[in-house]
């Protein structure tokens, strides 16, 4: 059986392909059980799941969560950003869909923040700085929830920077604006509230939003989930396309000692194309409700 519940699609967040397009490719693919988990937004939900009746494919409703987090024994009790993905809720519990709208909204404030900054680092180097104009062709790339990628694809279309990377260490890093934040007790709250499990995402993911961003040491990661998560998650995130076999199989016998459910996917963006590439055993099907 393949599996591959963590997909992101341009409808959402910042996926390169249309719900149509990845749902044709899972086909082609043969995945047999997925889930879209775009960042913030659930407002495709309705598609991707009469999609996934069409193509046959078991589904259920997912989304990533940007929540912030601190612990007092790690960089000084400062807080960084863990994303946790929402799984089998309602998706249109009211709550969940008002808050997740604000979130969208200020995303949008947040990227006009984010542009007057980097005007600021343009007229420094004599550079023309960024208009209205320029602000809304970035926001007609945008299908999704706004966020810095969009942003640093711009500037590659004008030729700013050579790529995502060079956006963002020259540019994006320097130029950012906090995002509105989101405690993980109000995240369980309303995915929970929602009928549905919350999972932290990629826990030992060393390039993305995880706890690699309080330390390295998976030991400690446990200790920190164990210490000041258990009450509000109900698993983790094992399998990913970032997380090594080791990784992978210490996760698992932490889920099994704490009585969490485990998941994975590929945390596909279509950039390259890995839908369905993790090998996600068929077990974590019988977790869900199909």
């Amino acid at each position: 059986m393949k599996i591959d519940l963590h997909i992101h699609s341009k409808n959402g967040s910042d996926g390169k392909w249309t719900l149509e397009e990845i749902f044709a490719e899972a086909s082609r693919r043969e995945i047999q059980f997925m889930s879209i988990t775009d960042h913030d937004a659930i407002h495709c939900q309705d598609e991707a799941i009469a999609l996934a009746a069409r193509y046959g494919i078991a589904y259920i409703p997912g989304v990533e969560l940007s929540v912030i987090f601190s612990h007092p024994a790690y960089k000084d009790g400062k807080s960084v950003e863990l994303h946790f993905l929402g799984y089998g809720y309602d998706i249109h519990y009211e709550p969940l869909m008002s808050r997740l709208q604000e979130l969208r909204d200020f995303r949008e404030k947040r990227a006009k923040k984010i542009l007057k900054n980097i005007n600021r680092e343009f007229q420094k180097e004599g550079r023309q700085s960024f208009s209205d104009h320029d602000m809304e062709e970035i926001q007609a790339s945008v299908d999704g929830s706004f966020g810095r990628p969009h942003i640093a694809n711009y500037m590659i279309k004008k030729g700013i920077v050579s790529n995502k990377k060079e956006a963002f260490s020259k540019y994006l890093v320097k130029c950012d604006v906090p995002k509105m934040p989101l405690s993980l007790e109000d995240a369980s709250g309303l995915i929970r509230g929602a009928g549905g499990r919350l999972v932290i995402a990629h826990p030992n993911d060393p390039n993305g939003s995880s706890l690699v961003s309080l330390t390295s040491s998976v030991s400690q990661q446990h200790a920190i989930i164990r210490e000041a998560m258990l009450e509000y998650i109900d698993g983790v995130e094992c399998w990913h396309s970032r997380h090594s076999e080791r990784t992978i199989e210490s996760y698992i016998a932490f889920a099994r000692k704490e009585g969490l459910i485990v998941t994975g996917g590929s945390d596909c963006h279509q950039n390259p194309v890995i839908i369905g590439d993790i090998n996600v055993p068929d077990y974590v099907a019988g977790q869900f409700d199909l």
